[in-house]
């Protein structure tokens, strides 16, 4: 299942693709178009003052897996476009137009990617200009992207049931390459709902690779079936760029795990400072 965050006026909001179209976190549209701090209880009473919404609720919502805060893939309630433009209609809200808008333009364009995939693949790469990061860590971000789909791709093929398998086989990937599961890395990077792999340098984001690169050929080469072969191909995959980060280490003498971030400074400006200072003087 593909998962990823949409962006409406700089509040993200978790999506999902489901029966191949996208669809949307009730709970995260809530907060965008209220600034509620609970939205579970909003909910409830909004449902209370929609009767035909409130009976309604369990065909226009569906539990679906979506990453929580704490880094976890919990069953969330999503609704597709249609279900949204209808939850709108009992929240009162200026914001509610040109959500509206925007709504329709996300639906949309995941027609026009389903058509075209490479389309996916413009917008993705746009996105992150847009949010400050250099066109040498896009591409990586997005080759780290492809590898990563065919790693899940072929975990599907041998069995592997879907979530949270797929979370602990790349906790173990990642424990083997970094030292640190994932929900472990971005406590150290001081992250909560963001995505790890957006607050990673080139090297992280190229250990990532060589980790679930190394895991998928493994797990090919040796016919690995069900979760425990992929588990043992997980950390021998992890294991090779583990190794290969400690040689890097050894060699510069830095750490490559570091509890770096691009929360307050965008990866493109940081990546300038960081070659003025490594310039002669």
């Amino acid at each position: 299942m593909e998962t990823s965050m949409a962006v409406f006026r700089g509040k993200e909001i978790r999506k999902t693709i489901h029966n191949n179209e996208w669809w949307f976190s009730v709970a995260d549209v809530v907060v965008v178009l209220t600034d509620s701090t609970d939205p579970r209880q909003y909910l409830k009473k909004m449902r209370r003052r929609d009767p035909v919404l409130d009976s309604n609720w369990g065909t226009i919502c569906t539990p679906l897996q979506l990453r929580s805060p704490d880094g976890k893939m919990r069953k969330t309630n999503c609704a597709n476009t249609e279900g949204i433009f209808r939850i709108i209609q009992s929240i009162p809200s200026s914001k509610a137009e040109p959500f509206k808008r925007w709504l329709a333009k996300v639906g949309y364009e995941r027609v026009q990617e389903i058509e075209d995939p490479e389309l996916a693949s413009k917008r993705t790469k746009a996105i992150y200009r847009a949010k400050g990061y250099s066109d040498a860590w896009i591409e990586k971000r997005t080759r780290g992207i492809a590898i990563r789909a065919e790693l899940t791709d072929e975990w599907q093929k041998r069995g592997v049931k879907g979530e949270p398998e797929y979370a602990i086989l790349t906790s173990e990937i990642s424990k083997a390459a970094f030292g640190l599961t994932p929900s472990e890395y971005k406590n150290l990077k001081g992250l909560e709902r963001e995505n790890l792999r957006d607050h990673m340098n080139d090297l992280k984001l190229i250990f990532s690779m060589l980790g679930e690169a190394a895991t998928t050929e493994i797990s090919r080469k040796k016919d690995a079936q069900g979760f425990g072969e992929n588990k043992t191909a997980a950390r021998k995959g992890g294991k090779i760029a583990g190794d290969a980060r400690k040689k890097l280490e050894k060699e510069t003498g830095d750490k490559v795990v570091s509890p770096g971030n691009y929360l307050t400074e965008p990866e493109s400006r940081k990546r300038l400072s960081r070659k003025k200072r490594s310039e002669p003087k």
